[in-house]
């Protein structure tokens, strides 16, 4: 294939759709795109590149003050590239963007995305950024929600509706691979896959229904018009020394591991302050948090909260966590973190979505009046925002461990923790 030449970028106010440039990155960002400046000043946000080379670019959208492009050739390579591991990359696949960096290169990649963050948008000089455990990088993942064409399951096109249906899959849990490669969704559109490595269980759930699925006999089937008129259905896993029901509508990682890594780096955050401390885990979920640190396995040598109260909205999850949790001293309110009112604590754990805490959640959880919070962040930029509106609450951020349990992707997971 002939390589498009740059196109000039001196014509107009800026580049059109389908123009080629050369651009030359310098970091990369939230979202998994590297960042340039174009000549004309805008920010070009580019797919497929690293922080450093020197790369030729289409663009493909674009905006008043930035625009977006993809790597159409490499001139000058970083020494972290690698081919795609994946065949299915050259395929078209999106549900794995980072695959052209070496793995070990990819923890510290992220880690500049969450310190350019922290710097940007928490207002922090010189955040307190370390990469901590670097989880296997294939083979890992234990859900997926997939569409379905013809009655395969497949993954989108990054950023496009088309689907590319996978011959194999880099990241899937050999009991996930499984499902999503052999299974038969008939009609459905769309399919959620759950597997738990602990325990051996699966799940599948069809949307809208069933009817004429074909999986194997151990695989739980439920559609989404039977769980909204009132159908119950789940697994267990087994994760940190306990068992776990995990409902087909309830949130829990997606690799059991990974799970069990967060367990250990938010009891590492809490450290001395955990022992004998009343705790709030707000965003509990099925109750991960609170029933670990209350009755899990913990690295040697830290001390047990006596009592919690656990925060969380979704009526599948608080159903989960009252029966997780029911051996435990802990009190399960379902609400909205925001209209919490809340109670007196010590310390508290908070494990929000890709949004992060916002304005209000942070002064309800300020109003506990705990010394340490420790945040549990999925996005770099809502850590960022989230750090200045603590900091506006007198917390300070000590410390901030990458943990990354997304190899291969740009998603990230932060455990920080500020103290009064």
């Amino acid at each position: 294939m002939t390589t498009p030449e740059p196109t000039s970028t001196t014509e107009g106010p800026g580049q059109a759709v389908g123009s080629v440039v050369d651009l030359v990155p310098t970091l990369l960002v939230a979202g998994g795109e590297a960042l340039a400046r174009g000549e004309d000043g805008r920010v070009v946000f580019i797919r497929g590149a690293l922080p450093g080379e020197s790369v030729r670019a289409q663009i493909t959208d674009e905006r008043k003050g930035w625009v977006r492009a993809e790597v159409v050739d490499i001139l000058e390579a970083s020494p972290d590239r690698i081919e795609p591991p994946c065949p299915m990359v050259a395929q078209g696949c999106g549900g794995c963007d980072l695959q052209h960096a070496r793995p070990s290169a990819q923890p510290g990649l992220k880690a500049a995305v969450v310190v350019d963050a922290l710097r940007r948008l928490g207002g922090l000089e010189a955040p307190p950024v370390r990469v901590g455990i670097e989880a296997a990088a294939e083979g890992f993942r234990t859900a997926v929600r997939a569409a379905v064409v013809e009655g395969r399951a497949g993954y989108r096109r990054h950023h496009r509706h088309e689907v590319v249906v996978p011959e194999s899959c880099l990241v899937a849990h050999p009991l996930l691979e499984e499902l999503l490669l052999e299974g038969d969704f008939a009609e459905a559109t769309e399919v959620t896959l759950r597997v738990a490595p602990g325990t051996g269980e699966r799940l599948a759930v069809v949307d809208p229904s069933a009817d004429g699925v074909v999986v194997p006999r151990d695989v739980l089937v439920v559609g989404t018009r039977a769980l909204k008129e009132g159908r119950r259905a789940w697994i267990h896993d087994e994760v940190a020394g306990r068992r776990w029901r995990i409902s087909a509508r309830s949130f829990f990682q997606t690799r059991a591991d990974g799970a069990a890594a967060l367990v250990d780096a938010v009891a590492r955050a809490l450290g001395d302050d955990l022992a004998g401390a009343r705790l709030v885990d707000a965003y509990a979920g099925v109750g991960l948090f609170t029933g670990s640190l209350l009755a899990g396995d913990l690295p040697p040598g830290l001390g047990r909260p006596v009592s919690a109260v656990a925060v969380e909205r979704s009526s599948s999850s608080v159903a989960d966590a009252r029966h997780n949790l029911q051996d435990l001293p802990v009190r399960v309110i379902k609400s909205d973190v925001d209209a919490w009112r809340s109670s007196a604590a010590d310390v508290v754990v908070a494990d929000p979505s890709r949004a992060g805490l916002g304005r209000r959640a942070v002064e309800v959880l300020a109003s506990t009046d705990a010394h340490v919070v420790v945040l549990v962040s999925c996005d770099a930029a809502s850590l960022g925002r989230d750090a200045a509106l603590l900091a506006g609450h007198g917390y300070r951020l000590e410390d901030a461990e990458l943990v990354d349990l997304f190899p291969q992707s740009h998603h990230v997971e932060v455990v920080s923790r500020f103290a009064r």
